[in-house]
């Protein structure tokens, strides 16, 4: 696995403790042969230049990488809410002002897992993570497995959200969505043009190719947690369309 580059300064690193809004720290883009669990076509950085009539490339930070599933985490003092993704010894994790890649490193019990100034020390169900500025101590509170491509195939990207239920499904080989509205009465293909693709940032936003009809779906990587069940996601998700907003979370979705 190729190294990475140190992308949590201690003023970021900071931000994460108190909650700041400084900039967040980015997980780097990543050539295909980086094993970091994306599919292959979907692992490098992307270019608004590409070719338009295949799916864009989206920013391995929106991923699980090897990971079989995710984990949430309650932190204190600063009432942190984290997500975190274990896997081929390395940690993804996600705050709610971006994401971060930590290689495994070697300690006498439990995972602990570094980067820097940043550290993630996990024991069973209870976690510390260190930074320039203090320490938070975290409970696991939700785990759930990361979805698969055999329960959703030729998906890229899968998004959803509550109150009224939706869905969004990315394919993996054209720039075409599947939207699903009215819990999941209404259902319809279009496609799109991406107008945002941030790899550093984990950041894409989707317009609508056709003009006959106006939405956009904006992608970000950070903790996202299902407002019904808390269970966690690595990306935050809005859509909107037909002068509506909605709000949920997401997640790319290796084969």
């Amino acid at each position: 696995m190729g190294t990475y580059r140190d992308f949590w300064p201690a003023a970021v690193a900071g931000a994460l403790l108190v909650g700041g809004c400084a900039a967040p720290g980015t997980m780097p883009s990543e050539s295909p042969s980086a094993g970091a669990g994306e599919p292959a076509d979907h692992a490098a950085d992307t270019s608004l230049g590409a070719d338009v009539s295949t799916a864009p490339l989206f920013p391995p930070a929106l991923f699980p990488g090897a990971a079989e599933g995710f984990e949430a985490w309650r932190c204190a003092p600063a009432n942190q809410h984290l997500v975190t993704a274990f896997g081929d010894e390395q940690l993804r994790l996600w705050s709610l002002h971006g994401a971060w890649q930590l290689p495994q490193a070697v300690v006498a019990s439990g995972a602990r897992y570094q980067n820097g100034e940043l550290s993630f020390w996990n024991r069973g169900d209870k976690a510390q993570v260190e930074t320039p500025r203090g320490q938070l101590q975290c409970q696991l509170a939700h785990e759930r497995d990361a979805r698969t491509r055999a329960e959703h195939p030729g998906v890229m990207f899968f998004g959803h959200g509550n109150e009224p239920g939706w869905t969004v499904e990315l394919d993996n080989h054209e720039p075409r969505l599947v939207l699903t509205t009215d819990y999941g009465e209404t259902a319809q293909t279009l496609p799109y043009m991406v107008s945002t693709m941030d790899n550093d940032a984990g950041r894409v936003v989707l317009e609508n190719a056709d003009a006959g009809r106006f939405f956009r779906v904006r992608i970000e990587a950070a903790a996202c947690f299902d407002d019904m069940s808390g269970k966690p996601y690595p990306a935050r998700v809005t859509l909107s369309i037909d002068g509506e907003q909605y709000s949920g979370c997401g997640e790319g979705i290796a084969p």
